[in-house]
């Protein structure tokens, strides 16, 4: 079984899965990476609590984590978007996919999370973990924690600006977004009969005609933040009120792939990895890794692999649900 302490995290962001099209992501911090392509301009930031992982020397947390919302959450990926075309609110969807198979490292527990997430968290999560390239999406109208609603022609630093309010100072400055409007956002959301509340407008777009009705409009700016206590980046596990998954132990050397994308054509807006280095890859000279250290990575996972009873995990299937 692998030691978590083995490993620390990178968290890259680019406009699609190519890792060389990414830049670093700077936890914690104030700075973004700024992403432009074809089909929308975006800046995103990313919030890990008790951060092990690149850039070296990068802050262990944000002050995020100690505004009176989030002390229960363990991480945060907050963005700001403007799209170049319409898109229906029930094809803009956030979540996980994976070029890979998964099924076969999928953990004892893992269909009674699958079950308890969907009930209590995001009933509009849709997705096929069994699948050869697995995945997990939710419109973001219902899985978002936080949706603002710019001004038409609004930047996305503007609103991102005016999303929330500022804790911390300096590099570790952190807006901390709040549902809600800015400037004709305002009448966009009551036009649609969006609920002003966050956990009341994500119980209402569970409804598919409110998400069909609803339009991302081209030029109109937005910020979203997502968040929770669940996932733990520190010990790379997922912590739920019903049990606790070492993921770290039935890892397959994947990174774990943050998309927003269009369901109905497929097209990716924008891509965020969060990827386990092994501590002695880290060249103690920068922040990258060094040279063949995912090749060899990807064979040392594959020898854990063979290391647990008959070549494998315990399949899904022995799940007490």
């Amino acid at each position: 079984m692998a030691d978590y302490t083995k490993y620390i995290l990178k968290v890259t962001a680019g406009p699609d899965y190519d890792e060389k099209n990414h830049t670093e992501v700077l936890v914690n911090t104030a700075n973004s990476v700024g992403i432009s392509t074809e089909h929308l301009d975006a800046k995103v930031w990313v919030r890990v609590k008790d951060y092990r992982g690149l850039p070296q020397g990068s802050p262990a947390t944000s002050p995020y984590f100690e505004h009176s919302d989030h002390t229960g959450d363990r991480y945060s990926i907050a963005y700001s978007f403007r799209l170049k075309k319409d898109i229906a609110g029930d094809k803009l969807v956030f979540g996980n996919d994976f070029d890979h198979p998964i099924r076969d490292r999928l953990p004892w527990g893992f269909s009674t999370a699958f079950n308890w997430v969907k009930g209590w968290v995001d009933a509009t999560m849709e997705g096929d973990p069994y699948a050869d390239e697995p995945y997990l999406y939710s419109p973001i109208l219902s899985s978002m924690n936080i949706l603002q609603v710019g001004g038409k022609d609004q930047s996305i630093d503007e609103v991102a600006e005016g999303a929330g309010e500022k804790t911390g100072e300096g590099d570790q400055t952190a807006i901390i977004f709040k549902e809600g409007a800015q400037a004709d956002g305002q009448e966009v959301r009551e036009k649609s009969g969006m609920p002003a509340n966050n956990t009341q407008r994500k119980r209402h777009y569970q409804q598919l005609q409110p998400r069909q009705d609803f339009v991302f409009e081209k030029d109109r700016a937005y910020a979203c933040d997502f968040f929770n206590g669940y996932l733990d980046f520190n010990e790379f596990s997922l912590k739920l009120p019903i049990l606790t998954i070492p993921v770290i132990k039935y890892w397959d050397g994947q990174p774990l792939r943050y998309v927003l994308r269009n369901l109905e054509t497929k097209e990716v807006y924008f891509v965020i990895l969060f990827s386990l280095v092994p501590v002695e890859h880290v060249d103690t000279g920068s922040s990258s890794e060094t040279e063949g250290s995912k090749q060899e990575e990807w064979e040392k996972v594959e020898k854990d692999k063979n290391s647990e009873p008959n070549g494998q995990a315990k399949p899904a299937n022995d799940d007490l649900d």
